[in-house]
């Protein structure tokens, strides 16, 4: 065999090394070290129990909760494991039709407020998106705040709370946690 061959299996294996198992280790080590919370799923508990995640969106039903954006994530949505969108088309007879059904839903659902916004109509990418715009939150409140037997002055109030801004003030635009939103909810008597 050739000198060529031999340098080019000592690297391939060097390589396979470096890249495969040296390199993958470390960065889990220090995503570990450095990011301990999110690393391990970012998981949100109340008392001793695991209620979700603050990076995975969940289906929330019932009119005292506030809902995410909708999921096309596997077969019932928001499965972690299935995400990312529809990939349907704006042209899409089946987007259509699944967007009519939304806003018509929502509207049963709130039916004191107007026009849903559009994200709370139009999947998010992943389809686990865990965050809701303010507008999307202001749109459900009434329908909370009547279902809790809340003043919406208060809801509306815990929604500018729970209001984060734009990363690093420039990037991305301001959002909600739905399961830090509802959590909240959940302690206010």
């Amino acid at each position: 065999m050739s000198k060529h061959f031999w340098t080019a299996l000592r690297m391939t294996a060097i390589s396979v090394v470096i890249f495969g198992f040296c390199y993958p280790i470390a960065i889990w080590g220090i995503g570990r070290a450095a990011f301990s919370w999110q690393s391990s799923g970012s998981y949100v508990r109340v008392g001793d129990r695991i209620v979700g995640s603050a990076i995975v969106g969940q289906l929330w039903r019932g009119a005292r909760y506030f809902h995410g954006r909708p999921s096309a994530a596997g077969k019932e949505g928001y499965d972690p494991t299935a995400t990312g969108g529809s990939n349907l088309g704006p042209d899409s007879k089946i987007l259509l039709a699944r967007e009519v059904r939304s806003i018509a839903r929502l509207q049963r659902s709130n039916p004191t407020v107007g026009t849903p916004p559009v994200d709370l109509v139009t999947d998010s990418g992943s389809g686990i998106d865990p965050d809701i715009s303010p507008a999307d939150a202001r749109y459900q409140a009434p329908r909370v705040a009547a279902a809790r037997k809340l003043a919406l002055d208060r809801v509306l109030a815990l929604i500018s709370k729970e209001t984060h801004g734009r990363t690093l003030g420039i990037l991305g635009e301001p959002r909600i946690n739905v399961l830090a939103l509802n959590l909240a909810l959940d302690r206010l008597r």
